[in-house]
């Protein structure tokens, strides 16, 4: 442990491996020495141990061959420079810090990390639930075929299961550099740590990584790398609390489509939301030509041939103004459905305190929401008294001066996208919620949620502290100042939309036909070619349903890995489609 700290002070002072200096430091220990260039496939791509590689020559042949679809990584490249003079166009040099903790600097948590458990991969169903969260946080999924054997030095998987409702909501990827190569240093290293983002417990990420590590510390290896992107503060520092520091080595990869903006630069596009982005990138993907109009408002153009369509996200030329009339006004969109028949709740204008109490009385329970809005905006739920009433009414009149009184129904939310009047996608939506750790208070544990929602979705989705959130936790007895109790769980919202902090899951491949027969009905008497179809239902598997409304643009990124951005695509330009 010594003489590998006593090296690893030397590279931490600059003096990367090179392979020489490897094949000395072999002999020096009376180590094995590798007698071919080690590559261990994690079922996404290649690792290249960079410092294996005799010739910078053979490493850039080795990045250049990779395969369609994966991410090779070289790693511990002594001399970056060399190997990409061999292929200037082909590789580039990433953007990313590679940071190490010596497991001699490493102290065990002071807390307990609650409600879920982390263990290693076993099933099939596993590998499906973790290639789903790797997808919807933009990363590649694993082809366990391809994976090199465990035995070898292949990667390990591990998951964090919550216990509650049995779902993968996080995991880690580890390789053994001993079982690799030989490592004389006799290191382990850490890739592909991801959460989900809808995961409302606390610390998944920090317990994921404290397991890599006990993990490979219980098995007498000395110390743990990873490579994390130059500017992912939040990981970072979750990173430096846990004592890693940075290590001035190298890492290279191959120029292609899922890396192009590390190697291009921020171009017109990276300033868009990830509603547009998922769109512009499929269309990149194409080969058709985008035009950024305006990023703030998520707006561009696309072109192939003669064939020009503009877009606000997932709004486009094909979506008529009549349509969108229908769709963005509520009242019209209830007289609309009630004509083709069907199962819509009773509706009236808020009026004067007299009437609006009327209606409260006869229908018990009350939704308040503007006539044209969106987002949420000014959306109550549930309303029981007259005074939350004539609240809630005022507060939607903030966004339109027609206000909508409609009888409150119990249910699930389902969203369900239609996109060329079929169904490509349909999720469950559930209100925001938090979990009790017994220590911290409602408010501050909000704004933790807040914190992740917005990390994981570009800014766009975060639980609001107004007058709907702290009606919502005095309605269960708690104030923003209250502390939960550990493991009790609390919805902070009555309405499930995305961007006041909800969550989605997804139901496409469960979705009982009367469900979607009536979305794709909706989507036809509206006109509208992308929608999204709001409805109450007691269960995806159940046809019993009540309709909420319809979403003029909805948002396709929610529905990862659902190939809503590929179906969107195939109905602006047919003729990319990849079966034809």
């Amino acid at each position: 442990m010594q003489k590998s700290q006593a090296y690893g002070q030397r590279l931490l002072r600059g003096q990367a491996p090179s392979y020489q200096r490897l094949q000395a430091r072999f002999a020096e220990d009376g180590a094995p020495q590798p007698t071919a260039p080690v590559v261990v496939h994690c079922g996404w791509g290649r690792l290249l141990i960079g410092h294996t590689f005799a010739e910078p020559a053979e490493l850039a042949r080795s990045l250049i061959e990779e395969c369609p679809g994966e991410r090779d990584i070289a790693l511990y490249v002594a001399a970056p420079h060399q190997v990409l003079a061999h292929a200037p166009q082909q590789l580039f040099l990433d953007p990313s810090d590679t940071l190490r903790l010596w497991f001699s600097d490493y102290r065990p948590a002071r807390r307990t990390f609650r409600g879920f458990s982390i263990r290693r991969v076993r099933t099939e169903a596993d590998w499906q639930a973790i290639n789903a969260l790797y997808q919807s946080r933009g990363m590649l999924p694993v082809d366990t075929e391809r994976c090199t054997p465990h035995a070898r030095g292949g990667p390990v998987y591990w998951l964090a299961e919550d216990e509650a409702k049995g779902q993968v909501i996080g995991a880690v990827m580890g390789i053994d550099h001993s079982k690799a190569f030989q490592d004389p240093e006799n290191g382990s290293s850490l890739w592909c740590l991801a959460v989900d983002a809808n995961c409302s417990r606390p610390g998944v990420g920090e317990a994921l990584v404290r397991q890599l590590i006990e993990h490979y510390l219980s098995r007498g290896l000395s110390y743990l790398d990873l490579s994390v992107l130059h500017d992912n503060r939040q990981a970072k520092q979750l990173y430096a609390k846990l004592g890693f520091r940075d290590l001035p080595t190298f890492t290279v990869k191959r120029k292609n489509g899922i890396n192009q903006k590390l190697f291009l630069g921020p171009g017109p596009e990276a300033d868009l939301n990830p509603y547009a982005r998922i769109i512009v990138d499929e269309a990149y993907r194409r080969g058709i030509e985008v035009q950024v109009d305006d990023a703030a408002a998520g707006m561009f153009t696309l072109r192939q041939g003669g064939r020009r369509i503009r877009c606000r996200e997932s709004l486009c030329d094909l979506t008529s103004a009549v349509s969108m009339t229908l769709c963005q006004d509520k009242q019209l969109t209830h007289r609309a459905l009630s004509s083709a028949g069907l199962s819509l709740p009773v509706q009236t204008l808020a009026a004067d305190e007299q009437a609006n109490a009327a209606f409260l009385a006869e229908h018990q329970r009350l939704v308040v929401k503007p006539v044209n809005g969106e987002q949420g905006k000014g959306v109550a739920v549930d309303l029981r008294k007259t005074d939350e009433l004539e609240k809630a009414i005022a507060e939607a009149r903030r966004f339109d001066s027609r206000v909508l009184l409609e009888a409150f129904h119990e249910g699930l939310d389902l969203r369900v996208l239609v996109i060329g009047y079929e169904v490509v996608a349909a999720a469950i939506r559930k209100p925001a919620e938090i979990v009790g750790d017994g220590r911290h208070s409602i408010g501050a544990l909000i704004e933790t949620q807040s914190r992740r929602r917005q990390a994981a979705t570009g800014g766009e989705s975060r639980i609001p502290l107004d007058r709907e959130t702290h009606r919502t936790l005095r309605a269960a007895g708690f104030d923003y100042d209250s502390v939960l109790p550990e493991g009790q769980r609390l919805a902070v919202r009555r309405t499930a939309n995305l961007h006041t902090g909800g969550s989605l899951e997804d139901v496409t491949e469960r979705l009982h036909p009367a469900l979607a027969e009536a979305a794709i009905r909706a989507a036809r008497c509206l006109e509208m070619p992308v929608v999204g179809i709001d409805l109450l239902v007691t269960g995806a598997e159940q046809p019993d349903y009540v309709f909420i409304e319809a979403n003029e643009r909805p948002g396709l990124a929610n529905h990862e890995p659902q190939p809503t951005a590929e179906r969107f695509i195939d109905l602006l330009f047919p003729l990319t489609q990849s079966s034809l």
